[in-house]
C-alpha cells in the first residue's frame, strides 16, 4: 500500500495510533451493509458513499474544481488507496479527514469507499479538520494564518506546538502569523495574488498602514520585484535630509554689486555665489538687440567677432 500523503506526522499523532499500519494490516474490506451494523472501531471497511457526510465545521469551503477531476481519474484508475478517517454519527458517518477523497470519489462514481471509524468529541474534531488543511499546499496564506491563529486561540497551543501539530517550523508560522497584521485590503490582494507573501512580509516594514497601501498599490501598478520594494520601503524608512543652505559671509555687500550692476547694464544680473571665493555673473537680455547693446558696454563689438 502507498504511503499516506499530504497529512504528516502531525494528523497521525493527533488521529491517534498509526491508522497506516491498521490499514495495510487488513488483508481485505469488510462491507457495512446495514447502518445498524457495529463496524470495528480501528479497522478498514467499505462503507456507502450515500452514508457519508462532511463535517459542517470544516474549515475549508472551497476546493478546486481542476484538481478534484484529477483526483477522480486517479480513484477511477487506482481506486482510494488511503482510507477516509470518519466517526459515528447516530445513522451516518462523518467525515474527520478526507473530504477531498469523498468528493472525488463521487465524481467518479464510485458507491463505496474505505473508510476508517474512530471515536472524537467536537474539540478533537476541529483541531483535526484545522491540521489536515494545514498540512495541504494549496490554502492562501492568510487562510493558513488564520487556520493557525484558531489553534493559538481556540485551543490553547503555544506556537512550538502548533508547529509540531503540521510538521512545520516555529518559524514559518510566526511569519504566517504576522500577515494578519496587514490591513484588510492588503490581505485581500495577498489572497487574489496582486502581491506575494514576499512583497507582503516586506510591507510589514512599515508601520503606517497608509504608506503600505501606497506601496502596495505601487507594486502592483510598476509591476515592483520583492527586491525593488526592499529598496523602497528603506527608502521611506531613511529618506534623503534636505540639504543645508550655505550661509555665506557678505550676502549684503553681493547684492549691493548685483543693483549696481543692474543700474549699469539695464537689465537684470545675478550673482550666484558658491562659496566664499568662486561663483558665477549671469547676464539676462530680451532680444538680439538687447545682446549687442550689453556687448557695447562691455567694449565687444558685432563687427570685431564677425571679423574674427
Amino acid at each position: 500500500m502507498a504511503k499516506i500523503g499530504g497529512l504528516g506526522k502531525g494528523l497521525d499523532s493527533l488521529i491517534g495510533g498509526d491508522f497506516q499500519k491498521e490499514a495495510e494490516m487488513v488483508s481485505g474490506r469488510k462491507k457495512v451493509n446495514d447502518k445498524k451494523d457495529k463496524e470495528p472501531t480501528g479497522q478498514e471497511v467499505l462503507v456507502k458513499l450515500r452514508d457519508i457526510e462532511p463535517n459542517r465545521n470544516q474549515p475549508r469551503k472551497q476546493f478546486e474544481e481542476d484538481s478534484l477531476e484529477e483526483l477522480a481519474d486517479s480513484i477511477k484508475n487506482y481506486g482510494i488507496i488511503q482510507p477516509l478517517i470518519v466517526r459515528r454519527q447516530g445513522d451516518h458517518y462523518e467525515i474527520v479527514a478526507g473530504e477531498r477523497r469523498w468528493r472525488a470519489a463521487k465524481m467518479a462514481g464510485l458507491k463505496e469507499v474505505p473508510v476508517i471509524v474512530k471515536e472524537y468529541d467536537e474539540r478533537q474534531l476541529s483541531e483535526i479538520s484545522l491540521v489536515e488543511n494545514l498540512q495541504r499546499e494549496d490554502l492562501n496564506p492568510i487562510e493558513e494564518a488564520m487556520a493557525y491563529q484558531r489553534l493559538l486561540k481556540e485551543f490553547h497551543l503555544k506556537q512550538e506546538e502548533v508547529a509540531e501539530r503540521v510538521s512545520k517550523s516555529r518559524t514559518v508560522i510566526t511569519n504566517a502569523l504576522r500577515l494578519l497584521r496587514l490591513d484588510e485590503k492588503l490581505q485581500t490582494m495577498l489572497v487574489e495574488g496582486l502581491i506575494t507573501t514576499g512583497h507582503a512580509k516586506v510591507l510589514l516594514g512599515l508601520d503606517d498602514p497608509k504608506q503600505q497601501l501606497l506601496l502596495a498599490e505601487k507594486i502592483v501598478d510598476e509591476q515592483l520585484s520583492v527586491r525593488e520594494t526592499e529598496q523602497a520601503v528603506k527608502q521611506l524608512l531613511t529618506p534623503k535630509a534636505p540639504k543645508e543652505k550655505k550661509i555665506l559671509k557678505n550676502e549684503a555687500l553681493y547684492h549691493t554689486i548685483e543693483d549696481r550692476m543692474k543700474e549699469m547694464i539695464g537689465t537684470k544680473v545675478h550673482i550666484q555665489r558658491k562659496d566664499e571665493n568662486k561663483g558665477k555673473i549671469e547676464i539676462e537680455y530680451y532680444s538680439a538687440d538687447d545682446l549687442e547693446r550689453i556687448m557695447e558696454l562691455m567694449g565687444i563689438y558685432k563687427d570685431h567677432i564677425t571679423n574674427g
